[in-house]
C-alpha cells in the first residue's frame, strides 16, 4: 500500500496542513507572549476540560518540583490549529511545546517541524514509553520510525445510551449493534421522555466534526474517499448509501439544530437528558460519568456500530508536540513527561476523581484498581476500542493513505471540511444528499489529480 511517505515533499502541502481542524471542545485565551527563556517555557494547547485542569495544576506541580514556568496560552480548537500551524510551519519557535493530534504529527515531522524525542526517552527511564498503548505509539512515529510526540489522552468512538430510558421502553441495546439495529432504536426512544430525541449525532462542519463519525459510518457501510490508486469515491453507491443513511438519521431522529452541533453541543444535549443515544469519542465518558453529571450512572456504553466491518471506531490522541527551533527543548521534555506521565494521572485522580484522568494512552492506567473501579462503566470498552483500531485497513478495501475518521494527508483538512459543509447543508435540509457528494466528489477529484500515478 502506497503512503504519503514515498512522495516528495511539496510547498503546497506543507502550507496545506496551516488549516487543521479537529473534534471537541472550544474556549478562551489565557497565557503568554514571547519565546520561553531561562526558567520559562511556552506552552500553546486546545482548551477543553483536562487541559484546563492541566494549567490549574502545572504550577503548584511542575513549577514546583522542577523550578520550569509555564506560560500557556489556550484557543479554541480551530484556533489554536491555525496558531499552531503558523508557529510550527514558520519554525518561529514562540511556542516551545503544543497540542497536536496524531493527523498532524506524522505531517509536521515529515516536514521537519517537530523535535524528535526518542533521545529524551532513552534517558528517561520513569517515563515508561513501553507503557503507552501500542496504536498511540505507532500513531505519533513520524516515517523516520522516530516519535515525534507523546499522548496526553487518547481515544476512540463508541456509542453512549440512556440505560433508564431504555429499560422504561423496553428496549435492550445489542453486544455489538449495528447501525440499522441503532436506526431502529433511535425511532423507538424519540420522545420516551419530553423533548427528548433518539440519537445525537455531529452535523457541524469541520473535517474533525461532521467528517469524523461520518467517515466511521462510511468506513463500515463499505465506503472509502480514495480506492489504493488515489481515485476519488465519494460517488460510489457504498460512499451514498453510508451517507444517506446518516443524513436522513439526524433528520429524522436527531437533535434539534443538528446542522450547528458538534461535540460539545451533543455533550450537553445527553447531560441534560435530551438524547436517549449519542455516538462520538470514548473520552466524552469521563465526563458524563463526572461527581457533577446529573447523567452519573445512567449511561450504558456499546461498541461502535458496524455493518459491514468487524469494528469502526476511531483512533484519536491531543499528543505534545516539542517544535524543532524551541530555544528550551530539554526543559519542554520535562514538561511533556510530566504531563503525559503516570504520576500527573494519580495527581488528577487524587485530586479530581479518577473517572477525570486523562486516560486512554497507558496499560498501567488500566490496571490499576483504584480506575477501574471509578470508571468501571467505560473504562474496558475504551481500551478495547482504542485495542481494536485499525488505521491502516479500517474498511473493507486498501486504503492509499492511514487513518480511520480521516485520510492522512494535508490536503484533507480543507478538503474534509470543503465536504462537512455540504452534508451540513444536506442536513439542514438546503439541498440533498445527491447535490452534497456530486459537490464533494469534484472536490476530491482534484487531489486525486495530485497523488494519481505516485
Amino acid at each position: 500500500m502506497r503512503t504519503p511517505s514515498r512522495r516528495r515533499p511539496r510547498a503546497a502541502l506543507v502550507m496545506a496542513a496551516g488549516t487543521l481542524l479537529a473534534p471537541l471542545l472550544s474556549g478562551c485565551w489565557a497565557g503568554a507572549g514571547g519565546a520561553g527563556s531561562g526558567d520559562a517555557i511556552n506552552v500553546l494547547m486546545v482548551n477543553n476540560p483536562q487541559m484546563t485542569e492541566l494549567r490549574r495544576l502545572t504550577a503548584a506541580h511542575f513549577t514546583r518540583d522542577t523550578g520550569i514556568k509555564v506560560n500557556f496560552t489556550v484557543l479554541p480548537e480551530n484556533d489554536v490549529r491555525d496558531k499552531i500551524s503558523q508557529d510550527f510551519a514558520n519554525q518561529a519557535g514562540q511556542y516551545d511545546v503544543a497540542t497536536l493530534s496524531n493527523y498532524e504529527i506524522p505531517v509536521y515531522a515529515r516536514n521537519g517541524w517537530l523535535h524528535e524525542m526518542d533521545s529524551y526517552v532513552a534517558k528517561d527511564p520513569a517515563y515508561d514509553e513501553p507503557d503507552i498503548l501500542r496504536p498511540l505509539r505507532e500513531a505519533l512515529t513520524g516515517t523516520d520510525g522516530k516519535l515525534y510526540g507523546q499522548p496526553f489522552y487518547g481515544e476512540s468512538s463508541f456509542l453512549m445510551y440512556r440505560k433508564d430510558v431504555f429499560a422504561a421502553k423496553g428496549l435492550t441495546m445489542p453486544a455489538r449493534p449495528t447501525w440499522r439495529q441503532v436506526a431502529r432504536l433511535a425511532a423507538k426512544a424519540d420522545g420516551a421522555r419530553p423533548g427528548m430525541r433518539g440519537i445525537c449525532l455531529r452535523g457541524l462542519p469541520g473535517w474533525g466534526e461532521l467528517t469524523a463519525p461520518l467517515t466511521t459510518v462510511v468506513n463500515t457501510f463499505g465506503g472509502t474517499w480514495f480506492d489504493k490508486d488515489w481515485k476519488a469515491r465519494l460517488d460510489s453507491p457504498a460512499f451514498a448509501e453510508a451517507t444517506g443513511f446518516y443524513v436522513g438519521l439526524v433528520r429524522r431522529h436527531g437533535e434539534s439544530g443538528a446542522a450547528q452541533s458538534g461535540f460539545a453541543e451533543c455533550l450537553n444535549n445527553m447531560t441534560q437528558g435530551r438524547t436517549a443515544m449519542w455516538y462520538d469519542a470514548t473520552s466524552a465518558a469521563g465526563l458524563l460519568e463526572a461527581e457533577d453529571s446529573p447523567v452519573r450512572g445512567k449511561l450504558g456504553y456499546a461498541p461502535a456500530p458496524v455493518e459491514r466491518t468487524a469494528s469502526s471506531g476511531w483512533l484519536y490522541t491531543w499528543a505534545w508536540g516539542i517544535q524543532q527551533s524551541s530555544r528550551n527543548p530539554d526543559k519542554a521534555w520535562k514538561f511533556v513527561s510530566w504531563a503525559s506521565g503516570k504520576g500527573y494521572e494519580r495527581l488528577v485522580g487524587e485530586t479530581s476523581g479518577w473517572a477525570n484522568v486523562p486516560a486512554g494512552k497507558r496499560a498501567s492506567t488500566y490496571a490499576n484498581a483504584e480506575y477501574r473501579a471509578s470508571a468501571a462503566a467505560f473504562q474496558e470498552m475504551t481500551r478495547k476500542a482504542i485495542e481494536s483500531s485499525r488505521p491502516d485497513d479500517p474498511g473493507v478495501q486498501p486504503r492509499p493513505a492511514p487513518g480511520i475518521q480521516f485520510v492522512g494527508i494535508p490536503e484533507f483538512t480543507d478538503l474534509g471540511t470543503k465536504v462537512s459543509q455540504e452534508i451540513s447543508a444536506a442536513i439542514a435540509g438546503r439541498q440533498s444528499v445527491g447535490a452534497a457528494l456530486r459537490t464533494s466528489q469534484r472536490l476530491a477529484e482534484r487531489i486525486s489529480e495530485e497523488y494519481e500515478g505516485r
